[in-house]
């Protein structure tokens, strides 16, 4: 339970406010790599750059959140889930009012790259909090429900924000942004200690084990396809005829799938002895969405919403069901330090994702050899899948044999 819940009416409603801050701390950081998907055709219109180019702002976003997500995990434990929480909330509120006073490409893409602050405090932070503050049998429930709280952000960055945009403008889509995360920081404030005891007494981090190691390469095959896809999905829909705002809903169905798959997958994957087989089954029901995305015409436009909605219920999962693999399996290491360096891997790829899309793109002249790249990734990772499952399969038979070997 929260230290803090006296401050509160009821305990369950401290619980229930721990839980919203939770998704909210995943929301809030994700929604720019949305807000480019939906609003990057309004962006390149009023600041006069190619649509491609909005690719960049993931870029910069994910690639420094990849970088710092090398201390993140170590810098979490040394300050505390409250500080850290405060910390990320603030980088938001401070990002989307640079957002809203953007006036050229490049002011977008610095202003993107402060979300990648909150984006590496992110899971170190709220996995930190889960671990302190959830009993163990509910972990992976709350696992699962804070980590929908980056389809949250699809959902509404795919419905709330092409209306506000297209009524008021994009600056106001973006400005909404800033009050919220300044309310969550409040909320932060009555469900974390001002107290913190450190696991770590410094800032120094550890090499990833071999079975980590195996997750992060997976982890950042799931987030370079996943990135492009998204990001992307918009402008390859009105290449094909469909219309902006119906484009834009694509985004939203994307993140209603993602939210049903975590919630429900997650725990699903913890009741299982090895969750890398649901990661292989996940993954190759990903690349299928692709190939069948890929294959939409103008004429009709059925495989863009059904790839959305599968892409939404494979891939998605993967990066939940990997973070309740880190709580709930001490091999990976400590959960914060862990929780980093998937987190390098998947951001990683994700700033890496829409860049190779784009020159994909110009190279080729149309999106089939980027859309066929990304399925390749994808089958990548499912081979990488199953050797994290042998990995996996190897330690534990040789913990097994260590108390055998004793009793001789």
């Amino acid at each position: 339970m929260a230290i803090d819940s006296g401050k509160l009416p009821h305990p369950l409603m401290a619980g229930g406010l721990l839980q919203v801050v939770l998704v909210f701390a995943m929301t809030l950081p994700m929604l720019i790599l949305y807000a480019t998907s939906t609003l990057g055709p309004l962006l390149s219109r009023d600041l006069h750059f190619e649509p491609v180019a909005v690719g960049y702002l993931v870029m910069s976003s994910f690639g420094l959140a990849a970088v710092l997500s090398l201390w993140a995990g170590a810098i979490v434990d040394y300050i505390g889930a409250r500080s850290a929480l405060l910390a990320l909330f603030g980088a938001i509120a401070a990002a989307f009012a640079l957002l809203t006073a953007a006036q050229t490409l490049y002011s977008l893409i610095a202003a993107a790259a402060v979300c990648g602050i909150a984006q590496a405090l992110a899971n170190p932070a709220t996995n930190l909090l889960i671990a302190q503050q959830i009993r163990p049998e509910q972990r992976a429930r709350v696992v699962g429900l804070k980590q929908a709280g980056v389809q949250l952000a699809a959902l509404f960055a795919g419905l709330a924000l092409p209306a506000i945009a297209f009524q008021f403008g994009w600056r106001a889509a973006f400005g909404v942004i800033v009050p919220v995360a300044f309310l969550f920081g409040l909320a932060a404030l009555f469900v974390t200690s001002g107290q913190h005891t450190r696991s770590n007494r410094s800032l120094t981090f550890t090499r990833p084990s071999a079975v980590l190691s195996w997750l992060m390469a997976v982890q950042f095959s799931v987030g370079l396809a996943l990135s492009a896809f998204v990001t992307f999905l918009p402008v390859f829909a009105t290449q094909h005829d469909m219309p902006l705002l119906q484009a834009d809903r694509l985004i939203a169905v994307f993140g209603v799938a993602g939210m049903l798959s975590r919630i429900m997958l997650t725990p699903l994957g913890a009741k299982l002895n090895d969750e890398s087989y649901l990661l292989f089954t996940l993954i190759a029901v990903a690349a299928a969405a692709i190939v069948l995305t890929m294959q939409t015409d103008s004429g009709s436009h059925w495989r863009l919403w059904m790839g959305a909605a599968t892409m939404g219920l494979s891939a998605v999962a993967t990066n939940a069901i990997a973070m309740s693999m880190l709580i709930r399996d001490s091999a990976f290491g400590l959960v914060t330090a862990a929780s980093s360096y998937v987190s390098v891997a998947f951001f990683s790829g994700f700033a890496l994702g829409p860049p190779i899309y784009g020159v994909l793109f110009r190279q080729s002249g149309d999106s089939s050899l980027a859309w066929s790249v990304l399925t390749g990734v994808m089958c990548l990772a499912c081979i990488m899948t199953l050797r994290l499952a042998s990995v996996r399969k190897q330690r534990a038979q040789a913990s097994a044999q260590k108390p055998n070997a004793v009793l001789r």
